[in-house]
């Protein structure tokens, strides 16, 4: 079984069937004890993983099949138009049914693909509960101007707009720039990029010959036979739902008017959307698969509801699961919240390595929490050696955002919340802002950082991309400000970097000021009242002239290679420094026995009080993130911090930061690498007078009360 770590969910069953000498590549997901829906194919021009959004959402609740169109994704590329005919697709999902044992299904399609489900309902009634077709593509008679003008066979002398639909301009012309304009089409919305680009890594698994023989087949060109759409959807017996996105530029909504009136179905009209509603609002179309299955399928439930006075006070907490930080300070913040309601029941919606910290301190982790897509594997599977694009990494994590936020949906639409806290939970709150109805209760939203910055590596499109998504969030904050209660920054204004958000944008620091609230730092403990370090050094096997140097690499296990090459060092620091030692934490996710074991390093994991191991030394080695450097910083300690390579928020906001408290060293990975430079930085920090300047310790408790009031 193939395992993605970016995937939101692996299928339970990854298979191929055979039709005809064709093979048909085919996922399941989930068990055959509840409905089945089957995701259709599409247009060869995309493969099955075009439903990515839908997919972890609808296998929490449904069985769900989805398969490779012939033509397309992992399936054979049979050649000739004739391959590519309605009726070969039907018999297609026919053959997936029957592979998976499958004897009834909703079916689900888009464009080329609800034309297949139509067929498929209309010649196996029995087969198919119910139809959902999205920006359907029948071939239906339309008035002149209703849909794009195609000239298909025509030599032209100019290609522009919809001429490039032509299979002369695909195959002698810029095959790339007709993928280009196609999905510049398909998603009209702003801030479409990610989908755009998701669309044209598919487009260009496909050769342009395959295309024109799957156009080809469809239209009815190169002696395939297109059978009329209309008499079949007459036929359709089962219940039909139509949504159409009125701002379709590949097929206007007037098509998905004709199917809902031929099939006596119903049509849902999604206002400025355009071809692709289900990559570009995946929350709205989840939810109208979701109710339609219900509906077709309905299930014996059962439901309490309790009156309003009577419900105690409840908040939901969110808190980011890259990296450890966030949940000390949470936990931090949770028990100062309890302080000001001594009343107040707070669950977790939470993952691991963070529901670690969290069971540590006796919190409840909420049971849907198992339903959550891991983020840190995602993270760790876009890494390389000490190298993260932290921007590209979560832009790709789209399908696991969707996932885990159609969880905290279903999880407060059933929790009667009074709050929902938001520590850097980018999915709830960019979701909430697209779909400002779903927001049922106060919610708070915090952040140590704004604002997305492109890395030199990036370029012109790094930058592009990144003032786009700073210029979305700056209109769902301008649009729909009744969206976010709070918005805190875990800081000061200082503490927020000055430069633009991009091109024609406002400066960071400024917007910040406007729009968020200040709680400074927030570090989870008062290094006034840490005890027990003496005793802690005993335990450690320190002796009274012993010195410490603890090396850590936080929550993920982005950090591996940083902790060898400081390995790599340790003899020549302790040439320099003969009497320190060496404590490696790997954290949760790092096995201590992948390390070489070396003379005066003692190599342990996951500490949750990784806070006192700090108090306790005397230097440290990590890595860029936020949270060990302010804690260090706190503490005053000396410390040497290597961002990770192209982590914007490591090398730009964090490295900011410390330089207006004049903490630590940076050193470049690049010159890390070099033992003899790690040994160097490490010796002279070690002798370093410290004169940082204070970190408050009052963060969580101005925090709490910040959140209390919305109580």
């Amino acid at each position: 079984m193939r395992h993605t770590p970016s995937r939101a969910r692996d299928p339970d069953v990854d298979d191929v069937v055979e039709r005809d000498g064709v093979r048909l590549a085919y996922e399941v997901f989930g068990d055959g004890h509840r409905p089945t829906v089957l995701l259709m194919p599409s247009w060869s021009i995309v493969n099955s993983r075009h439903w990515k959004a839908q997919v972890g959402h609808l296998a929490r609740r449904y069985r769900v099949v989805t398969f490779d169109g012939r033509g397309s994704g992992r399936s054979d590329r049979p050649v000739g138009a004739a391959a590519y005919t309605d009726e070969m697709y039907a018999e297609d999902a026919v053959a997936v049914l029957d592979a998976t044992g499958t004897e009834q299904a909703v079916l689900v399609g888009l464009s080329c693909g609800a034309t297949w489900a139509v067929h498929v309902a209309a010649t196996y009634p029995e087969r198919v509960l119910g139809l959902f077709a999205i920006a359907p593509s029948c071939g239906f008679a339309l008035p002149s101007g209703k849909r794009p003008t195609h000239a298909w066979d025509a030599r032209l002398d100019s290609y522009e707009g919809w001429a490039r639909y032509n299979r002369h301009f695909w195959l002698e012309g810029d095959y790339d720039a007709f993928l280009a304009f196609f999905f510049r089409e398909m998603y009209v919305e702003p801030h479409s990029s990610k989908q755009i680009e998701d669309g044209l890594g598919w487009g260009r698994e496909v050769t342009a010959e395959t295309l024109v023989d799957t156009t080809a087949g469809r239209i009815g060109c190169d002696g395939a036979v297109c059978l009329p759409v209309e008499p079949l959807c007459r036929r359709v017996r089962c219940p039909v739902t139509v949504v159409h996105g009125t701002d379709d530029h590949v097929r206007p909504h007037a098509i998905g008017e004709q199917l809902a009136r031929f099939t006596g179905g119903s049509l849902v009209l999604l206002e400025g959307s355009g071809h692709g509603p289900h990559a570009r609002e995946p929350v709205k179309v989840n939810h109208l698969i979701g109710e339609f299955v219900d509906r077709v399928c309905p299930r014996q439930q059962r439901t309490t509801w309790t009156r309003a006075a009577r419900r105690p006070k409840r908040a939901l907490y969110l808190s980011s699961p890259i990296g450890l930080g966030h949940a000390r300070r949470d936990a931090a913040i949770a028990a100062e919240l309890r302080l000001l309601h001594p009343d107040l029941q707070i669950d977790w919606l939470a993952q691991d390595p963070v529901t670690r910290v969290l069971a540590e301190s006796g919190e409840r982790i909420h049971p849907a929490s198992a339903w959550l897509a891991n983020e840190s594997g995602h993270i760790e599977h876009e890494s390389g050696e000490h190298d993260l694009n932290a921007f590209q990494a979560i832009r790709r994590m789209d399908e696991i955002l969707v996932n885990n936020f159609m969880v905290f949906d279903d999880v407060v639409a059933d929790g009667g919340y009074d709050l929902v806290v938001g520590d850097e939970a980018w999915d709830v709150d960019h979701f909430l802002h697209e779909n400002p109805e779903l927001k049922r209760f106060s919610f708070a939203w915090m952040t140590d950082f704004v604002g997305w910055l492109p890395m030199p590596e990036g370029g012109a499109a790094e930058a592009a991309l990144t003032a786009d998504y700073n210029a979305e969030m700056i209109e769902h904050r301008a649009r729909f400000r009744r969206v976010r209660d709070r918005s805190i920054f875990v800081g000061r204004p200082e503490d927020v970097v000055t430069t633009s958000f991009g091109p024609g944008l406002p400066r960071i620091r400024e917007w910040t000021e406007d729009n968020f609230d200040f709680s400074g730092y927030v570090t989870g403990f008062d290094p006034a009242a840490l005890p027990g370090t003496e005793d802690l050094r005993r335990d450690l096997g320190l002796g009274a002239d012993d010195r410490l140097c603890l090396v850590t690499v936080g929550g993920s296990g982005v950090g591996g290679p940083l902790l060898v090459r400081v390995l790599d060092a340790v003899p020549l620091v302790r040439r320099m420094v003969p009497e320190l030692r060496f404590l490696v934490v790997t954290g949760p996710r790092i096995d201590p026995a992948s390390l070489p074991v070396t003379p005066g390093v003692q190599v342990v994991g996951f500490l949750p009080d990784l806070y006192r191991h700090l108090a306790a030394c005397d230097l440290a080695v990590v890595q860029g993130g936020l949270t060990t450097c302010m804690e260090l910083t706190a503490l005053r300690k000396p410390f040497v911090y290597v961002p990770l390579l192209r982590h914007f928020e490591q090398n730009v906001h964090v490295r900011a930061r410390l330089d207006r408290y004049e903490a630590g060293r940076c050193l470049e990975y690049p010159a890390a690498v070099d033992p003899g430079a790690l040994a160097e930085a490490i010796a002279k920090e070690l002798t370093r007078e410290i004169a940082y300047r204070p970190v408050e310790t009052d963060g969580a408790a101005r925090a709490a009360a910040l959140l209390a009031e919305l109580l």
